[in-house]
C-alpha cells in the first residue's frame, strides 16, 4: 500500500490514508506530501475520489463501508497498481518464495544497465531506502502477490515465477487451486512475452510445461544442468557469496552481497528476465547485481552485542523458513549455535503446515517458538505456537525447543540461552522483527 502511494505522490496525485497502528511507514509518507491518520473514522474517506484498498481491511471497515454507500470508486491494491502501470514495459514477479528479493535484485540490476525504472516491491530495498520509485524509463517492475489472486491484473511483458508451492490455502483451498491460479496468471502474460522460471522446482516445471503448451515462450534457471541457464560452484563466504552462471555456453562470474543458495537462484531469475526479456547488457546486469544491498528483513544484519550476533527474517512459509535457517546454519562456526526465533504468521497457515514449518526449523540447535501473528485472522481454538514447537521436536527427537506464547518474556528467555560466538535469527512477517533490537539491547546490559 505504501508503494502504491509513493509512486501516486510522485505523479502529483493527492493521497490521503489511514493505518491501524502509528507504523513508521507513515512517517515517511507524511514527508512526503501524504495525509495520514492513525486509526479509522469515515470522515477520512470523504473527500476522496477513489478508495484503495488492502488485503487485510474487512469489508466491515468503517471507511470502506461509507466510501461505497457513497458511490466513490474502490480498488484493491494490486488494481491501483495495475493502473500506474500503463504504458510501460511491464515485469511481474510472482511465486512462493523468493519473490520480493527477486523484485528488488531485478530493478537494481536494470539500475546497473544504465535504466531508471519504475518499481513497487513488498519490502524496502536498504540502499535505496524505499520500497517504490518513479522512474524515468518505461520499465515497470512489481511484485505480484498471488496471495489472494490479485496478481491476474498486470498482463506482463515478462513474467517471473520463483516456485509454485501451496500457500495462502485459507484463500485457494488446495493446492490444486493455487496451481490453477499461478496457470492464469501466466496465461496473463501479453503477446510475445517471456516466461522465466525456475528448473529446480517441480511445481514450476509442471508450471512452464503448461505454458509452453499454450505457446508461450519460456526460459528456465536453477542448478539443473539442462536449465536455460544455469547456476554452479555456489560458495558462501560470510554474508557473500558467488556461483557460475551459465548462459548460451557462455560463462559468467556471479557476484552477491547476500547469502544463500536460494538468493541465488533469485538473482539469475532477475538476470534472465532483464538480458532475456528486456534485451539487456550481461555485463552491466551482472554488475547491478553485485551492487545489491539486500532488502529489509530480508536476513538483514541488526548488530552484535557481546560476541552474539543478531539477523532478522521476514521467512513466514515452510519454503522460506527452511531457506533461511540453511543460510544462517552456514554462517555459524563450532562452538557457535543457532538460535531461531520463529513467530508462526496466521492461525490457518500454522495449521496446515506446522509439520512443514518444523521441519525447516529443526536445522537449528535451539529453536524459541512465539505464538500465532494472526494479522488479519481470528484466533482459531487449538492453534497456536505449540503446533510449530511440536513440530519440530517431532522432526529432530534432541532439538532444544522453547514454546514461549508471551511476547513480553521472549527477549529475556533468548537473553538467557545465547553465548558468545551464537547467531540469533528472528523470523515470521510479524512483531518478531522488534525482538532482535530489544535482545541487543538486554545483552548490552540495558535494563530488564
Amino acid at each position: 500500500m505504501s508503494g502504491v502511494a509513493r509512486i501516486m505522490l510522485a505523479r502529483g496525485i493527492e493521497v490521503s490514508g489511514s493505518d491501524a497502528k502509528d507504523v513508521p511507514v507513515l512517517t515517511s509518507l507524511a514527508s512526503e506530501g501524504a495525509t495520514v491518520w492513525v486509526g479509522f473514522d469515515e470522515q477520512h474517506q470523504a473527500g476522496a475520489q477513489t478508495v484503495v484498498m488492502s488485503s487485510s481491511i474487512r469489508d466491515d471497515n468503517v471507511e470502506l463501508v461509507a466510501a461505497r454507500a457513497r458511490g466513490a470508486r474502490v480498488l484493491h491494491r494490486a488494481q491501483a497498481l495495475a493502473s500506474l502501470m500503463h504504458g510501460q514495459r511491464r515485469l511481474a514477479v510472482a511465486g512462493a518464495n523468493g519473490k520480493t528479493t527477486t523484485t528488488s535484485l531485478l530493478a537494481v540490476a536494470l539500475q546497473g544497465c544504465g535504466l531508471d525504472p519504475s518499481f513497487a516491491v513488498g519490502g524496502e530495498l536498504a540502499r535505496h531506502g524505499t520500497n517504490a520509485h518513479q522512474g524515468t524509463d518505461d520499465v515497470f517492475v512489481v511484485e505480484a502477490d498471488e496471495s489472494d489472486g490479485s496478481f491476474l491484473v498486470y498482463r506482463p511483458d515478462v513474467a517471473i515465477v520463483t516456485n509454485v508451492q501451496p500457500d495462502h490455502l485459507d484463500f485457494y483451498g488446495s493446492f490444486t487451486v493455487v496451481q490453477a491460479a499461478y496457470d492464469a496468471f501466466v496465461r496473463t502474460t501479453r503477446p510475445g512475452g517471456l516466461l522465466v522460471t525456475c528448473a529446480d522446482d517441480a511445481g514450476a516445471v509442471t508450471l512452464a510445461a503448461s505454458a509452453r503448451s499454450s505457446g508461450i515462450r519460456v526460459l528456465t534457471y536453477g542448478f539443473d544442468p539442462d536449465a536455460d541457464v544455469v547456476l554452479r560452484d555456489h560458495g558462501q563466504d560470510g554474508l557473500t557469496s558467488a556461483a557460475t552462471l551459465v548462459d548460451g555456453g557462455v560463462e559468467h562470474r556471479l557476484n552477491l552481497g547476500i547469502p544463500g543458495r536460494h538468493n541465488a537462484l533469485n538473482a539469475v531469475a532477475a538476470y534472465a528476465a532483464a538480458v532475456h526479456g528486456l534485451g539487456q547488457d550481461p555485463a552491466g546486469v551482472l554488475a547491478g547485481l553485485a551492487s545489491f544491498a539486500g532488502t529489509r528483513r530480508r536476513f538483514e544484519p541488526k548488530g552484535e552485542e557481546g560476541g552474539v550476533v543478531v539477523v532478522d527474517d521476514y521467512a513466514h512459509n515452510a519454503g522460506k523458513v527452511a531457506a533461511v535457517v540453511e543460510t544462517a546454519v552456514r554462517l555459524v562456526e563450532p562452538p557457535g549455535r543457532l538460535i531461531v526465533v520463529f513467530q508462526p504468521h496466521l492461525y490457518s497457515r500454522t495449521l496446515d503446515f506446522a509439520s512443514e514449518l518444523g521441519l525447516g526449523l529443526a536445522a537449528a540447535d535451539i529453536v524459541v517458538v512465539m505464538d500465532v501473528y494472526a494479522a488479519r485472522e481470528d484466533p482459531v481454538p487449538g492453534v497456536s505456537g505449540q503446533l510449530v514447537a511440536d513440530a519440530v521436536s517431532h522432526a529432530r527427537a534432541d532439538a532444544e525447543v522453547h514454546y514461549v506464547p508471551s511476547w513480553s518474556d521472549v527477549s529475556g528467555v533468548v537473553v538467557g540461552l545465547a553465548r558468545p560466538g551464537d547467531l540469533v535469527l528472528t523470523v515470521g512477517a510479524g512483531d518478531v522483527t522488534m525482538i532482535g533490537p530489544e535482545v541487543l539491547r538486554l545483552l548490552g546490559g540495558g535494563p530488564p
